[in-house]
């Protein structure tokens, strides 16, 4: 992949971690994504944004891993993208305690870590 396509799809990542970050801000605990129909439609939309953060970073890992590695771990991203199995192929699975540690745990440090990335691609 070259650099631009890797570039794109950062930002998407980027993006994509922004608008879940904006949509989990009504959220204080798991339990608000099942207590009505705006909860489930958030945990909808957030699952579908962790799908696709998912697939984007496949992709990366597929043709341009090292701009990955260089950031975390490989166990790190193939954690990532297995949730993003989950999702694609395990939906009725789901797990609304799951989502809400993610966009409460984790959000922040892959967010870091795909800014680092970014800024490693404009070298």
């Amino acid at each position: 992949m070259d650099k631009k396509n890797t570039n794109e799809l950062l930002e998407f990542i980027l993006q994509s971690i922004e608008l879940v970050q904006k949509r989990f801000l009504a959220i204080e605990q798991s339990d608000d994504f099942m207590k009505d129909d705006e909860g489930l439609e958030k945990l909808d939309s957030i699952s579908m944004r962790l799908q696709s953060i998912g697939e984007a970073l496949k992709n990366i890992y597929k043709t341009d891993k090292e701009v990955l590695e260089n950031i975390a771990s490989k166990n790190y991203w193939s954690d990532i993208i297995k949730f993003r199995e989950v999702i694609s192929h395990h939906y009725i699975d789901i797990n609304s305690e799951v989502v809400f540690e993610i966009c409460h745990d984790e959000l922040n440090d892959l967010k870091e870590k795909i800014i680092i990335a970014l800024a490693s691609q404009e070298n």
